[in-house]
């Protein structure tokens, strides 16, 4: 039995015997609660944030099946979802799943090769896109328009499509379709989805989940803590995104909470804001963009403003220590009232002022950014899991949270450590296996059924998991010294000046560095040092990184200290081929890219 919340009553959780299978959990919420809020979404036409419940969400999913069965498809053909994140995406989703259809998600931001690539692997044979200039870009790929017989757009088609594959959803639709929400016979264990994973390292493997994996994972960490028809989500990682469709759309869906999706990076400040989330689940990566930004507008106030701030977050993370029964009640705990007031308060309003459980997965989390928010009262939790086990294996909970874990395993997931500390976990949300490579498969699913994370782990005796390092990543120096860079990457980009690093050093005497600057750090740093922006190679520039370097690697082993340092202004990008869509680091092609730059940095042991 799961332990955890109970929900129970009209809007009590729906098990994953009672839904069966994917779309049988939309069946069983449009039961149950028909007019309830679904999902929000913001309306450009009329500047305002609108809302759909489950039963035209339903009706929205039963149109677009319509069109499906008017489609050359039978049960098990792979469709494709090539969308941000918006009501279509889910209803095309339970659509094609409901009629026993793979559904395969793919990146809006990913390189057309990548996509096509996906599209031949998967067998895709209908695809859902964006519009009609992201389907002329993949369009340009050898072999695509002969792999798919179908593009629906979501936006209005110009013309007449020109080559007969493209339709516009409206168009593809068959309008005033009353059919109501179909779910064929299928069985729990078979496939619902083929997810890609990020391939930092070379092609992308297809993680093939069931439809019980999914269910599973999202029931699991609904026992974690209490979610109802009164929360709301923000949806803001991508649905592409294993993490995103399980914990931000299926478990939701579970728990009757409504989401909303977020417009864009741009406008998510404004949208926490406007909608006023009680959960919002993102990587690392925007939490750390937060931090700079909120330190960047700190530097700029008077001294008094910037020591208040300090006083803030040593008040704040006192009061959390005391209140975990980490440490013992003390004077300055009077003060937090003020505290709250004047700074803490400003700042949790600025995310909406109603969040509950702010959830940072797919990453480490530096331990600097997670004080900084726990200190000013944001309800932050570490989470950690895999696309290969639905997602997710750990998560922190509100009751006896070590915030720098990435929490406990979930109820009904095992885990243990191998020899060399890899974290194992096995449990009924593990993939089914990669589609069409079994080797593959192999290496990372053991004849007991534990799948092999790669990730370092150590566990406290209460059962919390801290990630150490990475089996793959860990740099071995040419004085046998072992490195794990994950840390110490993320403790520089604690520092706004950094945006992106790279540690490097396998084989060599010594660690470097390629190091990404904020821009307008930058620009500020080299005014100071009446220096032109262009000046990255300048003696002193290196001087002041290596040394701004050190103090963050202050904590670390005298021989996990960098050396040398390359500087850039221009970003790592999904678009440049150096990011995955999953926003990680292709470290093999950054190294092929910058390998004379490397090269010269070990080429002197001189400064």
């Amino acid at each position: 039995m799961l332990a955890g919340p109970v929900m129970t009553g009209r809007d009590g959780c729906i098990t994953p015997e009672a839904a069966q299978t994917l779309p049988g959990l939309l069946r069983e919420r449009v039961k149950r609660n028909p007019d309830s809020r679904a999902y929000g979404f913001h309306d450009d036409g009329t500047r305002s944030w609108k809302s759909l419940t489950w039963r035209q969400v339903a009706h929205g999913a039963a149109s677009i099946q319509s069109a499906l069965r008017k489609e050359p498809l039978a049960r098990g053909d792979r469709v494709g979802i090539m969308l941000r994140n918006c009501v279509e995406w889910v209803m095309f989703d339970l659509a094609a799943l409901g009629l026993d259809l793979v559904t395969v998600p793919l990146y809006t931001n990913d390189r057309a090769e990548n996509v096509a690539y996906i599209i031949r692997n998967a067998g895709i044979k209908l695809i859902l896109v964006q519009n009609q200039r992201q389907w002329s870009q993949l369009s340009q790929v050898e072999g695509i328009r002969v792999a798919l017989q179908r593009a629906v757009c979501l936006a209005p088609v110009e013309g007449s499509g020109s080559d007969g594959i493209l339709v516009s959803l409206r168009d593809w639709q068959e309008k005033g379709a009353q059919d109501s929400y179909e779910c064929l016979p299928t069985k729990s264990g078979e496939l619902a989805t083929i997810v890609y994973t990020s391939g930092t390292t070379g092609r992308p493997k297809g993680v093939m989940l069931s439809h019980d994996n999914i269910l599973r994972n999202a029931y699991a960490a609904l026992q974690c803590a209490e979610f109802s028809s009164h929360d709301v989500f923000l949806s803001f990682l991508p649905l592409s995104h294993a993490l995103e469709r399980t914990a931000g759309c299926f478990m939701p869906m579970m728990a009757n909470s409504k989401v909303t999706f977020a417009r864009s990076v741009q406008q998510l400040a404004q949208d926490l804001l406007e909608v006023c989330p009680t959960v919002f689940v993102s990587v690392p990566r925007i939490y750390e963009m937060m931090y700079t930004r909120i330190l960047g507008q700190i530097e700029q106030r008077p001294s008094l403003a910037r020591k208040v701030f300090s006083w803030t977050l040593q008040t704040g993370w006192r009061r959390t220590e005391w209140k975990s029964g980490r440490n013992r009640w003390h004077w300055s705990l009077l003060l937090w009232p003020l505290f709250e007031y004047l700074v803490a308060g400003k700042i949790t309003r600025r995310l909406g002022g109603k969040l509950r459980y702010a959830i940072a997965g797919g990453a480490a989390l530096d331990r600097t950014i997670t004080q900084f928010f726990i200190s000013l009262g944001v309800p932050l939790y570490q989470g950690y899991g895999m696309t290969e086990s639905g997602p997710v294996i750990s998560v922190g909970r509100p009751r006896g949270n070590d915030p720098f874990s990435i929490g406990k395993a979930l109820p009904g997931v095992e885990v243990r450590l191998t020899a060399d500390s890899e974290l194992c976990t096995r449990s009924k949300c593990v993939m089914l296996g990669y589609y069409k490579n079994p080797q593959a498969t192999q290496q990372v699913i053991d004849e007991e059924g534990w799948l092999h994370t790669g990730d370092i782990v150590r566990v406290s005796a209460e059962g919390y998991l801290y990630i150490t390092g990475r089996i793959k990543d860990i740099i071995v120096l040419a004085n046998a010294e072992k490195v794990s860079p994950q840390d110490m990457e993320s403790a520089i980009c604690a520092d706004p000046l950094f945006e992106q690093v790279m540690l490097l050093g396998e084989g060599r005497p010594f660690l470097c560095a390629l190091l990404v600057l904020n821009e307008t750090q930058w620009n500020a740093l080299a005014a100071s040092l009446g220096l032109e922006r262009t000046h990255l190679a300048d003696k002193a520039v290196r001087k002041h990184a290596l040394q701004r370097v050190a103090d963050c690697l202050q904590s670390f082993p005298g021989y996990a200290q960098v050396r040398r340092v390359c500087l850039y202004l221009e970003p790592w990008t999904v678009e440049n081929g150096l990011l995955t869509p999953t926003l990680k680091v292709r470290k093999p092609e950054l190294a092929r890219r910058f390998a004379k730059d490397i090269d010269a940095m070990y080429g002197s042991l001189a400064e």
